[in-house]
């Protein structure tokens, strides 16, 4: 029987490294699981819209580092860091709320170079789409073709899954554009999935992006 396995943990160690860097013993690491955890639920409900390709959390005893990757810096950080300010105070009331630990909070947004290349931004642009009610084919063939001009993208493959085009009934349509090798531990794949929330119910988006191998 086959497994399926996550493309991202598949090769943790090999090409990826982790998206939490922290170490802990006992209770604090209890501690330190719980509050990622929620911190991430969080982060990914307070930024949705805001093309994030990415969150990682560092920590050491006294610091929470917080690594913010988005296509739209600006969006986050706002007029003269305004809005890096208001997120950093949302977080620190967050973790308070949650009666956990408030340590010094550092927060970093990196920027996306090429966003068509990363499997988030490009999960949440279709599911941007179909919230729009545009028609689910249109907005594959429409989001394939716009990946696949990117010169670092190999292949890359969509799946829906849900009441899609308003029917009566949920089913899966999928497109596939170039090679998409799971198995090959070098291959660099990168994997998403989104919610699209609509009127009949809510539809799955999975994205998974070839960009070649890595022989380093």
């Amino acid at each position: 029987m086959s497994k399926v396995v996550h493309p991202y943990a598949h090769r943790l160690g090999i090409l990826r490294d982790w998206r939490h860097r922290w170490f802990a013993v006992g209770a604090r690491y209890q501690e330190y699981l719980k509050a990622d955890v929620l911190l991430r639920e969080f982060l990914m409900k307070e930024l949705r819209g805001m093309y994030v390709g990415g969150i990682e959390l560092e920590r050491n005893a006294k610091m929470l580092r917080v690594v913010i990757k988005t296509s739209r810096p600006g969006l986050i950080i706002g007029r003269s860091g305004e809005g890096s300010t208001k997120l950093r105070n949302k977080i620190a009331a967050f973790l308070t709320g949650k009666k956990l630990s408030v340590p010094e909070i550092k927060l970093d947004i990196e920027e996306i170079r090429s966003p068509e290349s990363s499997a988030a931004i490009v999960a949440y642009m279709v599911a941007e789409g179909l919230e729009k009610r545009l028609p689910f084919r249109r907005v594959l063939k429409q989001t394939i073709e716009k990946v696949m001009a990117n010169r670092d993208v190999k292949g890359v493959r969509i799946a829906l899954g849900g009441m899609l085009g308003g029917g009566s009934m949920s089913r899966k349509e999928e497109l596939k554009k170039g090679r998409i090798p799971l198995q090959t531990f070098r291959s660099d794949i990168d994997f998403a999935k989104e919610r699209a929330n609509l009127p009949l119910g809510v539809i799955g988006v999975k994205v998974w992006i070839y960009k070649g191998e890595v022989f380093k």
